[in-house]
């Protein structure tokens, strides 16, 4: 076995401190280091430089491993469940070193450096000229590659010049198949605008986004799902009875979307700072529109967030509100993850909704609160970040019970 370098030792306190910060339990922290040892010896003696480390290494290492194991072990475990013993621990390790795991290898074929230079260019155009939110962005360029990728051998630049609407079709029938109707539309939108942009970069010889027909979607077609008021109050004194961690993260979470409305993005992206105490003030940043509202901080959900504060979460560099309970202790990426949130605490309480499950329920459910408590529409508006009123007169199909009260008696032998 090979001596560790200086390097290797740097590289394995750096593994210790993440640990330790990110607050993983002291089994892992003499774990995972020691994992990553034997993987920085094996480097070592195959003189590999962690930096050109690549997944192949990697499955090379596991296996050399796994017969190292087998060999003291008469009854050893199959690879694929064994193989977590070191996977966490190298990944780790080689996403402190590049910044991310898997890296990109170089591409395999010309063709497929071909589609990487068409795909990255689209994407500096869609962020540096048009503006677009990254992970708009990412979604497009996704599905580029996924069309570029669906014509196989023929997306060269003598293919592309001569692709045509039957190719355009074909792709389309193929990609759709068991999407509902507003993911066809979305499918069909990050279609057409790749089309747009190969036909601007000359790519193609005429413009074909013309001939990509989705679905249409009317505004307003569908009645949103909201839970019923007397749902919302048995899912808060249910998760209210949990007193564990996750039960106190939970119910403060809950009781934020039920008493203000507001999308999942908004409560994940909630900072420390946007809790003025003294004032009793919340400071939300609306996900969809980029603004700010201040809204009053009322007694209830407040002192359900106080007390996650000070007894469940965890310590942590980080500024947002919410973290995840077990290590790593680190902000939720993405908003969907409240839809975990509230279908388990559904779950829990006994509820199955109609419709949807996730955080917009009880969003919508607000919104009913609001209306046939005769709140006027701007101040519904306002309470949940919307910009036009448009917006919330979506909601106005929820008070459907509101609606049938004041509906007009039809007139004696008229047939409705």
């Amino acid at each position: 076995m090979s001596t560790a370098t200086p390097i290797d030792e740097l590289l394995i306190e750096k593994l210790r401190n993440y640990l330790k910060g990110e607050g993983y339990s002291g089994r892992v922290q003499r774990w995972y280091p020691a994992r990553a040892r034997h993987f920085l010896d094996y480097c070592n003696d195959n003189a590999l430089a962690i930096e050109a480390v690549r997944p192949a290494h990697v499955a090379q290492f596991l296996r050399r491993q796994y017969r190292l194991f087998r060999r003291g072990h008469r009854k050893s475990l199959p690879f694929g469940k064994w193989r977590w013993r070191y996977t966490s621990a190298v990944h780790m390790l080689l996403r402190l070193v590049n910044g991310r795991w898997p890296v990109a290898g170089p591409p395999a074929t010309v063709l497929e450096a071909f589609h990487r230079e068409i795909v990255q260019d689209y994407d500096s155009w869609l962020r540096d000229l048009r503006g677009l939110h990254p992970e708009t962005c990412t979604k497009r360029t996704t599905q580029a590659l996924r069309f570029l990728a669906s014509l196989g051998s023929r997306a060269n630049a003598e293919g592309l010049a001569d692709l045509s609407v039957r190719d355009v079709d074909a792709y389309l029938k193929q990609c759709c198949i068991g999407l509902r109707r507003a993911s066809i539309e979305d499918r069909t939108v990050c279609l057409r605008d790749f089309l747009r942009h190969l036909c601007r970069r000359g790519r193609t010889a005429s413009d074909l986004s013309g001939t990509v027909i989705g679905p249409r979607i009317y505004e307003h077609e569908n009645i949103p799902a909201a839970l019923r008021a007397e749902e919302v109050q048995t899912v808060l004194e249910v998760t209210r009875e949990d007193r564990s961690s996750i039960g106190l993260r939970d119910y403060a979470i809950l009781l934020l979307l039920a008493t203000y409305g507001l999308r999942a993005a908004e409560i994940i992206k909630l900072r420390l700072e946007d809790i003025d105490w003294r004032r009793d003030v919340l400071r939300v940043r609306h996900s969809k529109t980029g603004t700010y509202s201040e809204l009053p901080l009322l007694p209830e959900p407040g002192e359900a967030v106080l007390r996650y504060l000070e007894k469940a979460r965890p310590p942590s560099i980080y500024r947002e509100v919410f973290l995840r309970i077990q290590a790593p202790h680190r902000p939720f990426k993405g908003g969907s993850i409240l839809n975990c949130v509230t279908s388990a605490r559904l779950r829990a309480a006994g509820i199955t909704p109609q419709g949807r499950r996730g955080p917009h329920a009880f969003r919508h459910a607000r919104a009913v609160s609001l209306l046939r408590s005769g709140v006027p529409l701007k101040i519904i508006g306002d309470v949940l970040g919307h910009t036009s009123a448009a917006a919330t007169a979506e909601y106005l199909k929820l008070a459907t019970e509101d609606l049938r009260a004041v509906g007009l008696e039809l007139p004696s032998g008229v047939s409705p």
